[in-house]
């Protein structure tokens, strides 16, 4: 058959999970029983290409670090650089513009590491296959694998393309990467619904995912770019990453403030002109001096500096920050989309529930560690009955599982369920090893997806005993009888029908535990057939993959603080709402499937976000819409997840946070965050230390440009009422200098505010300046003008030279900013406490270094001949320490109104998020 004879699709109508084995072979034009001819193989790899993923062109090094200026912050050091370099301010503007080339290693560092997500996926890809061509199974380069081979699967292998099964012995893949559900899919070759979503495709073997147990026979039906994990691989190059909040903020507020600086100094410079009291030169050296005063040039330093304290701060808090802006992202999250397994669950399944004939238990523990307690009403059972032994006994010793450790942390070898058994049976103080000591197996009957159920035939002192474990309406068809504390008894199905129905509605995967005593079997041909009808049933287990317990005291405190959680996962409808009610998302039992999410258009999917909060069977596409639904309604999102599946929502949501013990290369190299110990509660940490990241900066910004805003009004005063200049461009600079450096990088260590989680996240169109924050700016702005000029004045009043009245101006303006800091700790609450002064040890720092500065300023020859200035008298500092007593006073007294009339106060909080929750 050569291979123009047949047409591979690439797409076609009606899906290949959705065709009958025979017509898909028939579409491909192969027989299963010969695989391609070589000819054919060849001419179908020239048509379609390699089995790969695309590789995009890359940035090269030197673009990528160009790439780097390209941002607001880095072109407001930049100007600032440059008007200190024109004023000849050598030592300032090599500060300036190292901290804008280490800030650009740093991204180029980091975006060079975010590029690897792509290679990654590709690195997912397997390297060999078995395939059949001419009729021989032959292992090639995954890479040659072509749409119609036939591919041969057994444990342990690797899946290196998407295949239709079309023979299956026992199949079961892991797909937890790719479809997030906690337990291995059990595959088969019935025709499945057409439009099932990924994890629902129960005929397709899907390429990068592992084959757990069994064998199969699969049609290559996808390869390369047209396989699920080429899909998300194009959705996650094809997704850009969003601004931050923050540099948003920042470039609307440096574009304002650069009109504004512009239109001052034409208007100022043009009345100074007309006025003609100053020479053109002094006019110019003036106009600079405004202008170098209200560039607030030490702001983006004191941001960066803030941001790497706060990733400092989240390190140790778990919480590994891979991108700067992503730390102050965190404190404005007003939702988070987290994946369920892995990330609020263990990923370790465990048994929770028990029923017997006669009593309901509750199994507590953690995953598969052995530590917990079987519970009756709420009690321990001490000494457990002997059904609850006899239960025991058949999950340790019906078993194939392997359970250890490994680096500290649980693997189980085989079936999760099963290894789940193992820690069940230790709660009732069983021993394995004494167990299988006593009873060693005989035979054994495998589990099977076409019996669904597994028996060993174990032989004891007192005779051969048949333990049963399966599928509840399997294991019910083979027993007659149910063992009570008295004996067996008859057996009441519709108890555990009811029984098996509850626990499954609680999200729990339910196994049916049976025995028959002296069966009477022969050892060595136990087959399916040669089970027994007159099974004695012992009871019923519940299983499940059990939320983390911080995560439930995460999921709580995120509430507290106005935060939503969104629950988006790939398992089973049932399961993620129970789970979710566990967790306090959602009612436990509302969810909406991917199948739901597909027929809504996208504003009735940003209706459907705003009430609801758990999402199941979601694929990579679901996922991805449901982030770009949040964000349409105004709010920032966090995403969180493990796989593979996840990456592309996380790479779109405002911040991406991947687990770093449990999750994939390709979903951390697209997270802003990664979270080193796989806990929800790290999370919640994390947003705390965001959110006092951004208070920080917002406390710096109110406390930096008050001393700006009256630094150049000072000199505008002067210039349109036609006095001498109070003070000069270059005492501007050493203010500046001072004021930046020395105190406002102290806020940056500012710790917690003690109501930090109970305030509502910010809102996503809230100015990084808000109407309270320009009235405090003006304010203070304003009494430091007055303070400035009122000591000026005395001074001048006092016979004092120019040099020396400006000397005494400087000191005002400079100790007016030293007594502000104290003020701003708290932009509301009262700084008339010892609390008020105590928690960061860098204020006192900042203090004793700007007393220091301000005496050689004041007193040091050099500085005299640098700044044309004069030594004050000592008793001119009474007047100066005692103005700034007062001035720390009147701002005492403006938050004291502010916190009292209530009218004031909503000003201020109603620049907040109102609706916390982001309903309605």
């Amino acid at each position: 058959m050569s291979s123009t004879e047949v047409a591979v699709p690439e797409t076609h109508p009606t899906p290949w999970h959705a065709m009958p084995a025979d017509e898909v072979t028939q579409q491909l034009g192969v027989d299963p029983a010969r695989g391609l001819d070589t000819a054919e193989a060849a001419g179908r790899l020239a048509s379609h290409g390699q089995n790969k993923l695309p590789q995009g062109k890359k940035k090269g090094p030197l673009v990528r670090f160009l790439a780097q200026f390209n941002n607001i912050l880095i072109h407001v050091l930049l100007v600032a650089g440059f008007i200190k370099l024109m004023l000849s301010l050598w030592l300032d503007a090599s500060i300036i513009f190292a901290v804008v080339v280490l800030n650009s290693l740093l991204g180029f560092i980091q975006e060079g590491r975010a590029e690897k997500a792509l290679d990654s996926i590709r690195n997912m890809l397997s390297a060999e296959a078995r395939v059949l061509r001419d009729g021989l199974v032959r292992l090639i380069p995954a890479e040659d694998i072509v749409p119609g081979d036939v591919v041969l699967l057994e444990s342990g292998d690797k899946i290196p393309a998407d295949l239709r099964l079309v023979d299956v012995k026992n199949l079961r893949t892991e797909e937890a990467a790719l479809t997030g559900e906690s337990l291995p899919a059990t595959k088969v070759v019935d025709v499945i619904a057409a439009k099932a979503t990924v994890g629902d495709r129960e005929n397709i073997a899907f390429s990068g995912t592992m084959v757990v147990s069994g064998r199969a026979t699969g049609i290559v039906v996808a390869t390369g770019s047209q396989t699920e994990l080429g899909r998300i691989n194009q959705m996650l190059a094809e997704v850009s990453v969003l601004e931050t909040p923050l540099l948003t903020q920042i470039k609307k507020f440096g574009h304002v403030i650069t009109v504004v600086i512009a239109v001052l100094s034409v208007l100022l410079f043009s009345w100074g002109h007309w006025l003609g009291h100053m020479t053109f030169v002094e006019l110019f050296q003036a106009i600079v001096g405004i202008v170098v005063s209200i560039i607030p040039e030490g702001l983006p330093a004191i941001i960066t500096i803030t941001l790497a304290i706060g990733v400092t701060r989240m390190a140790k808090r778990n919480a590994i920050i891979r991108r700067l802006p992503a730390v102050e992202t965190l404190g404005s999250v007003s939702r988070i989309c987290s994946d369920k397994t892995g990330t609020l669950t263990l990923m370790e399944m465990m048994v929770t529930s028990a029923v017997t004939a006669g009593a309901t238990y509750q199994v507590t523990g953690n995953g598969y560690a052995s530590e917990g307690e079987v519970l009756a009403d709420g009690k321990p059972v001490g000494a457990p009955p002997e059904v609850l032994g006899l239960m025991a006994r058949v999950s340790l010793l019906c078993n194939d599982a392997e359970l250890f450790t490994e680096e500290g942390k649980w693997k189980v070898e085989g079936d999760p369920t099963e290894g789940a058994l193992y820690p069940f049976a230790t709660k009732l103080s069983m021993d394995r090893a004494a167990e299988a000591a006593a009873a060693p197996r005989v035979d054994a009957i495998p589990f099977e997806s076409e019996h669904k159920f597994m028996a060993t035939l174990n032989r004891a002192a007192d005779g051969d005993m048949l333990l049963v474990k399966g599928a509840p309406e399997v294991i019910l068809e083979h027993c007659d009888r149910q063992q009570t504390e008295a004996g067996p008894a008859l057996l009441d199905r519709g108890y555990f029908a009811r029984e098996g129905d509850q626990l499954a509605a609680q999200g729990e995967r339910v196994l049916a535990l049976a025995w028959l005593p002296n069966p009477g079997l022969a050892v060595g041909s136990l087959s399916p057939q040669d089970l027994p009808r007159n099974l004695v049933l012992l009871g019923l287990v519940g299983l499940m993959d059990p939320p983390r317990r911080e995560a439930i005291e995460a999921v709580r405190e995120c509430h507290d603080g106005g935060i939503r959680i969104t629950m988006i996962t790939g398992d089973h409808k049932i399961t993620a709402a129970a789970i979710a009610g566990m967790l306090g998302i959602g009612d436990g039992k509302t969810a909406v499937t991917g199948a739901e999410i597909e027929a809504m258009n996208d504003a009735e999917l940003q209706d459907c976000v705003r009430d609801v909060d758990v999402f199941a069977r979601t694929s990579p596409e679901h996922k991805l819409r449901l982030v770009k639904a949040i964000q349409a309604n105004r709010q920032i999102v966090a995403m969180t997840g493990d796989g593979v599946n996840d990456a592309p929502a996380l790479k779109k949501a405002d911040i991406g946070v991947a687990m770093g013990i449990k999750g994939t290369e390709v979903t951390k190299e697209a997270a802003g965050m990664i979270l080193a110990d796989d806990n929800f509660a790290s999370i919640s940490a994390a947003v705390k230390e965001g959110r006092t990241v951004y208070n920080n900066i917002e406390k710096a910004m109110l406390f930096t440009l008050p001393t700006n805003v009256a630094q150049g009004a000072v000199i505008a005063i002067a210039i349109i009422l036609g006095f001498t200049l109070p003070i000069t461009a270059p005492q501007v600079l050493w203010v500046n200098m001072v004021t930046s450096v020395a105190l406002s990088l102290t806020i940056s260590f500012e710790p917690h505010e003690s109501d930090v989680m109970r305030r509502p996240p910010r809102a996503v169109d809230r100015p990084i300046i808000t109407l309270f924050g320009v009235w405090r700016i003006l304010f203070v702005g304003a009494l430091l003008v007055l303070y400035t000029l009122a000591v000026f004045f005395w001074m001048k009043s006092q016979g004092a030279s120019d040099p020396m009245a400006r000397t005494a101006a400087v000191n005002a303006i400079t100790l007016g900013q030293v007594i502000y800091l104290f003020n701003s700790r708290y932009l509301l609450d009262s700084s008339l406490s010892l609390r008020a002064h105590m928690g960061n040890s860098y204020l006192w720092y900042g203090v004793g270094t700007v007393v220091v500065l301000q005496l050689l300023f004041t007193y040091a020859m050099p500085f005299h001949a640098i700044f044309n200035t004069d030594a004050l008298p000592w008793a001119t500092w009474l007047g100066l320490i005692g103005g700034g007593i007062l001035f720390f006073f009147v701002v005492e007294i403006e938050k004291f109104v502010i916190r009292s009339v209530p009218a004031l106060r909503s000003i201020v909080t109603s620049q907040q998020k109102k609706a916390a929750m982001g309903k309605g």
